[in-house]
């Protein structure tokens, strides 16, 4: 407490000089001091003679160069080349003048300021502000420093203040827009939401097609290689139901889209108050009928636009609940006995059962619209599009259905015993048999063909009409890829110890992680391929060749892997053979695909080198059915369960469970997700946005 005591000199000089108290502390002034410190803090008044003599000369010869841009004509230019940015005062332009927009709340609150002083004092704060506007950045400067030394520290804190809020430049608004755009587009999109939140004008350039359309670019229909986020593409039913809308229009062929232009038509048919449709005259006008069909076409053809942030804003509410789970489920229950296969399209889901019947279901409505009778034994096998549907079963045929109607159109009877899959691509429809031969039908030709080379069931086949290949998956524990032209083998793969049971492409969008290509040439030495000698038959494998004899008594027809991955197109069409070195216009078969088995396991293959780059697991018992596309690969086994993966990583990324019985085919679209099971049912996950997300 002794150090708060003041010497007895010092309180004589305080007592002496009151006014020294105000000095050390400015903001505690006693009513007594205010009223004797007022007339001596009060502005001097100015007489006009004195000012035409000081301040008048000083803005006379720095008020012209000032406002040369909008000045006297004869500085224009010169103004123009010494100063071309007059926005803001650049350290290599001291001398700019800044022309920032001004602060409205700050500009009130000063005017409402200036009117609480007098008359005089108004005049003479102005005098202040002019000759500061006027003066060059090297008076300015000086200014500053002597009204500095003057401050006290409330003051220099008020300084402070007011110079950080100051210096806060709004480089989004002062950018040209295109810039703007060009560095929005760098941030991610939580970031990008945010910034659209700062103000109208940040709102205008972060919500501009510009950049939310690089966004969609980066995201829709692909993982992203930086964040890991990928969207679903979500526009095949649009562009499908606006494309069948414009061949309505156009008077479009018979079918689904004749019903959807009667129950069209029907909805704008008027009712009278009795209940019955008015009839109609023939003596209506013909003109009148054909501008109202003009009308409709006209307004049927012209799609509507959306903006780019409200299409990715769909899809990432998609992929949100994909990433957490949210989904609400619906259990489809019909069939008499287990479901063996099933194919999720849009709005239509087509199953089918050792029942020996197929059922097409309404997602929507959750109804069975159609059942399909003709087969004698259990379905193992179907495929549909717009047109028709392709089934196999175990009654030794293949039929072709027209699933809008349920008429069965043609029944193939080529195979010699059970029918284990179909896949169609075009006009070519190849078959797998547990007669250990894979079928190829041609239905423009009525060619068919038989491919002889795997020793047990064929399960899986997958045909490719643009590179004329087909991939089968067998129970010999080999996957073979087989070239159409030739109808040889090119390249038999090996690794799984299990049955192999479905064989699944992967988008031409998709490649694995780097690790993974680096890492396939050390591991999974275990799962080797081996070329066709051109006969057809299979050839030896690394294991064989390894108890034949020593490494460097390999037979002929044996082609090694390569010692280090290809790296352009031209290496990697050699790896298919000859066939497609010879014909560089001939597109290549899909690079990767995938394999399950029931060892449990699944392979992701590169099949021009034939190496394994990737096994995953997870399930408890073997894999029956995969599906997936370029964001996901689902998969469904023998343990009861569905799985998720993250196709480049091969990171499980969610377990579904709830059947009773092993999972034997799963479904996959962009929102919604089907299994089938033994247990006669089907469990349907819809991830589309709920009322509470749109």
């Amino acid at each position: 407490m002794d150090s708060y005591h003041l010497a007895p000199s010092r309180l004589n000089d305080i007592s002496n000089d009151p006014t020294d108290i105000t000095d050390q502390n400015c903001d505690r002034k006693r009513p007594e001091q205010q009223a004797r410190l007022r007339s001596r803090n009060s502005v001097t008044n100015m007489s006009s003679v004195l000012m035409s003599k000081t301040v008048t000369p000083f803005l006379r010869e720095h008020i012209p160069s000032l406002y040369a841009p909008i000045g006297k004509p004869g500085n224009q230019e010169t103004a123009r080349a010494e100063n071309p940015n007059s926005k803001y005062c650049y350290r290599h332009h001291p001398d700019s003048k800044c022309r920032r927009a001004a602060d409205k709340a700050k500009m009130v609150m000063i005017q409402s300021e200036l009117d609480k002083l007098t008359s005089a004092d108004q005049q003479a704060v102005t005098h202040v502000w002019s000759l500061f506007s006027a003066a060059p950045a090297r008076h300015r400067d000086l200014m500053l420093q002597g009204i500095l030394s003057q401050l006290c520290f409330p003051q220099l804190s008020f300084v402070s203040r007011e110079v950080n809020e100051a210096l806060k430049i709004d480089f989004i608004s002062a950018l040209p827009v295109e810039l703007a755009q060009k560095v929005l587009c760098y941030l991610d999109t939580v970031s990008l939401t945010k910034a659209a939140q700062v103000s109208q004008r940040w709102r205008t350039l972060a919500d501009s097609d510009a950049v939310w359309v690089r966004m969609c670019e980066q995201h829709v229909n692909r993982k992203c290689t930086k964040c890991g986020w990928g969207l679903p593409l979500l526009e095949r039913k649009k562009l499908r139901n606006y494309t069948r809308q414009r061949q309505l229009a156009k008077g479009g062929p018979q079918g689904r889209i004749t019903e959807l232009a009667d129950s069209h038509d029907s909805q704008h048919q008027s009712v009278n108050q009795h209940g019955k449709r008015p009839a109609e005259t023939e003596e209506e006008d013909p003109i009148k009928k054909r501008q109202c069909i003009a009308e409709a076409s006209k307004a049927v053809t012209q799609p509507k636009t959306r903006s780019w942030k409200a299409v990715y804003r769909d899809r990432w509410q998609v992929s949100y609940n994909w990433k957490n789970s949210r989904y609400k489920l619906s259990v489809l229950k019909g069939h008499e006995n287990g479901v063996t296969c099933l194919q999720l399209d849009d709005n239509i889901l087509a199953t089918g059962s050792y029942d020996a019947t197929i059922k097409i279901w309404n997602i929507e409505t959750e109804e069975c619209i159609r059942t399909l009778v003709g087969h004698t034994a259990g379905i193992r096998a179907l495929q549909f599009d717009d047109s028709k549907l392709i089934s196999g079963s175990l009654d030794h045929t293949i039929k072709v259905w027209n699933w809008h109607t349920g008429e069965c159109l043609s029944t193939f009877a080529a195979h010699t015993d059970s029918v284990i899959s179909v896949h169609f691509d075009g006009h070519l429809l190849a078959s797998g048999s547990s007669d250990k031969t894979v079928k190829i039908f041609d239905f423009n030709s009525k060619e068919t063909y038989c491919l002889k080379g795997h020793s047990d069931w064929v399960n899986s086949t997958h045909v490719d009409i643009k590179s004329r290949t087909v991939f089968s998956a067998s129970d010999d524990t080999t996957i073979k890829l087989w070239d159409l032209d030739t109808r040889q083998v090119i390249r038999t793969y090996e690794g799984h110890v299990g049955h192999v049971q479905q064989v699944l492409m992967l988008p031409p969008e998709y490649e694995p992680d780097e690790e993974v290509l680096n890492g396939a040439l050390q591991d999974n030495q275990d799962a080797m391929s081996v070329s066709s000698t051109g006969s057809g038959s299979p050839t030896m494998s690394h294991a064989q060749i390894e108890h034949a004899g020593s490494p460097g008594s390999h037979s002929p027809s044996y082609n090694p892997l390569p010692s280090s991955l290809p790296s352009g197109d031209d290496d990697v069409r050699h790896l298919y053979g000859s066939a497609f070195a010879a014909d560089e216009s001939r597109p290549l078969p899909s690079r990767y695909f995938m394999t399950g088995g029931l060892d449990s396991t699944i392979r992701l293959w590169d099949s021009a080198t034939g190496r394994c780059l990737r096994t995953l697991f997870g399930h408890l018992e073997g894999v029956w059915s995969l599906a997936g596309d370029t964001i996901r690969v689902i998969s469904g086994a023998n343990d009861g369960m569905v799985k998720t993966w993250e196709p480049r990583s091969g990171k499980c990324d969610a377990t579904y469970t709830g059947h009773c019985g092993p999972v034997t085919c799963v479904g996959l679209s962009d929102s919604l997700m089907a299994s089938g099971s033994e247990d006669g049912t089907i469990r349907l996950h819809s991830f589309k946005p709920r009322p509470c997300q749109q």
